[in-house]
């Protein structure tokens, strides 16, 4: 077990060689550690929800951790294969004590993780690494037999018992009786890439009930990811649903990611909708039925969705990059909206609050079903600025947070935001780099007035990266 697979917010690394089957019973019997802790000592039982992905490693891990679980004392739902929302939903619909999802997200199909919940709130920082010292406890004491916390014991000599739960069709049928109520008389045709991972098997027939022609690309779950990399924020991997879009006069296409809580949308012309935007759509749409609300957007996003926001009546908060991390300020300030550019998208007006991305495909289209233009005209009186989509510089592990805090000073003669990285503001525009927290990369990201503006931004700041990066790596 590498510590470097304990991330920001969540578990993630390659299995073999970060971590084998075996860490999902640790994980297990360290997670039992954690739901006592938190919620107390004095419940009688303990329900935790699991659920994985379509990964070939997903089975033998996802067996593990039942069996961590269950020796000590807490019971498990078993909602089978599906997407992470679906894992968040079962935790909210059946009010379990927490639940944990089997998955390396958009990561290539030789890795997996773990992405938890306690109650309500899914874990991230200071509780992930919790658990990661919990573990390590269990090695110092070099025996699974002590009584106690260190051995994971939660009800000493309780075993737990383990069932399944058909999530998936309780969940489908509570996203189309959420959506069917708002979508407008107009017939959509819409082509939806899945990427052989998990949004497919509920998106399809999701999309389908509401009304929508659907066109599908790759929506079988394959844990192998055969025909492209399951991130829609690459436009690299969206090519074909770009072209499909285009060939077949569809009114927008849809792609989600390996395990659907992130959305990548483009318009009839096949251009892409990044998340910022997205997100200005969603917060629009909002405006129309809630005074003054609070829409989160992360430090990735473009000025002008919080600009254009802020101007339209809505309280437009800047947050930390992270799926955890959103969703803990959605609850600090009671907001209704937030996501991020990366294509979470987080709704707690009418749903839970959890980043959901088919429920977000569904939002598009009860919003452009009551709309009378295309997707891109829903856009067309936003300010026109030049952008870069996320660019990802691979950057080792060790090293990545050292070479931003070497940006932060290298770009000091500019006013400089250090909410998470470095964002820097230029006369005409801005540009961020910062460390990812699930991959080996930092995350660039350039927006600027003109095309000329936004290459020098760029220029300039991948410069003194390539110097700062150079200067550890002496």
């Amino acid at each position: 077990m590498k510590p470097s697979i304990f991330r920001e917010y969540d578990i993630r690394g390659v299995v073999g060689r970060d971590f084998d089957e075996s860490f999902g019973e640790l994980l297990g019997r360290a997670f039992a550690v954690k739901i006592k802790n938190t919620l107390g000592p004095d419940r009688p039982r303990y329900i935790v929800g699991i659920g994985r992905d379509c990964r070939l490693s997903g089975p033998g891990i996802t067996a593990r951790l039942v069996q961590g679980l269950i020796q000590h004392g807490v019971d498990v739902i078993d909602c089978g294969m599906g997407s992470t929302p679906q894992l968040y939903f079962s935790v909210f619909h059946q009010n379990l004590d927490g639940g944990i999802q089997v998955t390396a997200s958009h990561n290539p199909g030789d890795q997996n993780g773990f992405k938890m919940m306690v109650g309500k709130n899914t874990l991230s920082g200071p509780d992930i690494q919790e658990l990661r010292q919990i573990i390590e406890g269990f090695s110092s004491n070099n025996s699974s037999d002590v009584s106690g916390e260190a051995s994971g014991e939660v009800i000493e000599g309780v075993i737990g018992q383990c069932r399944e739960y058909d999530a998936g069709e309780d969940y489908l049928q509570y996203l189309i009786q959420t959506s069917l109520p708002r979508m407008g008389d107009r017939k959509l045709k819409v082509v939806v890439d899945g990427g052989n991972g998990m949004g497919g098997p509920v998106g399809v027939p999701l999309l389908r009930e509401l009304g929508c022609e659907v066109i599908e690309l790759y929506t079988d779950p394959d844990g192998t990811f055969p025909n492209h990399h399951p991130d829609p924020t690459v436009l690299e991997n969206i090519i074909e649903l770009r072209k499909r879009v285009v060939d077949e006069g569809a009114d927008l296409g849809i792609a989600w990611d390996g395990d659907a809580d992130r959305i990548g949308v483009v318009d009839e012309r096949g251009e892409p909708i990044f998340g910022d935007m997205l997100l200005l759509l969603y917060g629009r749409q909002l405006l129309k039925s809630v005074s003054n609300p609070t829409i989160i957007g992360d430090v990735k996003c473009s000025q002008v969705l919080f600009d254009t926001l802020t101007a339209e009546g809505a309280n437009a908060v800047m947050a930390k990059t992270g799926h955890s991390l959103i969703k803990a300020k959605l609850k600090e300030l009671d907001a209704e909206l937030a996501g991020e550019m990366s294509g979470h998208m987080f709704f707690a007006h009418e749903y839970f609050g959890f980043d959901d991305a088919l429920h977000a495909a569904a939002r598009i289209v009860e919003i452009l079903s009551s709309s009378k233009g295309p997707l891109s005209s829903l856009l067309e009186d936003v300010p026109k600025m030049f952008s870069t989509p996320e660019l990802r510089v691979d950057c080792d592990d060790d090293i990545k947070f050292r070479v931003v805090e070497l940006m932060r000073d290298a770009m000091s003669d500019f006013e400089v935001n250090t909410l998470d990285g470095v964002r820097v503001k230029f006369p005409d525009g801005w540009g961020l780099v910062r460390a990812s927290n699930t991959q080996a990369a930092l995350v660039l990201r350039f927006e600027a007035k003109s095309e000329a503006a936004l290459n020098e931004y760029r220029g300039l700041m991948e410069e003194r990266l390539e110097i700062a990066k150079s200067s550890l790596k002496k």
